[in-house]
């Protein structure tokens, strides 16, 4: 991103898009915006996901949202079609706003996209 209020604006347009489409206005969160990446990057349409599911389809949200600044990248899809991601490198040692930050960062360029 270019700077900081560029990042805002757009995280800003993000969350207002997809919280109108998925949450009838209720704002919507990041963990909850990783999920809804993750049920699309896992590509099997709307299901009820069970608890250790809907942890998987977050983590497989960040690795693909970290993909393109090295971290990981995708390996296979295993016989239930879900994606696997191998680390590539070590993530550094975020403070929690960092990370947060990096999420946003990585969430706005993933709609970017």
């Amino acid at each position: 991103m270019v700077n900081d209020e560029q990042l805002k604006l757009r995280w800003n347009e993000v969350v207002k898009d997809l919280s109108d489409k998925f949450a009838d206005g209720d704002t919507l969160d990041v963990d909850a915006i990783l999920y809804l990446i993750g049920v699309q990057e896992l590509g099997q349409g709307y299901k009820i996901f069970k608890k250790d599911e809907k942890l998987n389809l977050m983590h497989i949200a960040i690795c693909r949202l970290l993909e393109p600044y090295g971290y990981y990248e995708f390996e296979y899809y295993d016989d239930d079609s879900w994606p696997h991601y191998k680390a590539l490198d070590t993530l550094p040692n975020l403070k929690p706003g960092e990370q947060t930050l990096l999420m946003k960062e990585a969430i706005v360029r993933y709609f970017d996209e």
